[in-house]
């Protein structure tokens, strides 16, 4: 509970020993004070609890982002395993690999005219 709900939980308390005291006393006055910080009360608490839904959500928000990224990395460190492997034990098979990327992305950037 942060601090807005619970000064908006006092104040509405409070208004509303306020309009039972104006009730009590027969002063309209008072009880119309006593309902407007009810509604003032119940708004800051409504506030309050906006502000907490919104920070739990940007905590599980920033939860799910993190295991993301740990996932990114661990997919990336695998393919980092696995072409270093090929590289080791297939090294003319990756030498004519990387001659025909060489050779395509050559042509991809060379103008005929």
């Amino acid at each position: 509970m942060n601090e807005d709900r619970a000064v908006g939980s006092a104040t509405n308390l409070g208004g509303k020993a306020q309009e039972g005291l104006g009730r009590a006393s027969v002063d309209v006055r008072t009880q119309a004070k006593g309902v407007i910080n009810q509604a003032a009360g119940t708004a800051q608490d409504l506030y309050g609890q906006a502000k907490e839904s919104v920070s739990d959500a940007y905590d599980q928000a920033k939860e799910s982002m993190s295991d993301a990224a740990e996932v990114v990395r661990q997919r990336a460190t695998d393919v980092e395993d696995y072409i270093r492997y090929t590289i080791e034990k297939r090294p003319y098979t990756t030498a004519v690999v990387a001659l025909c990327l060489g050779w395509l992305i050559g042509r991809m950037g060379r103008r005929d005219s």
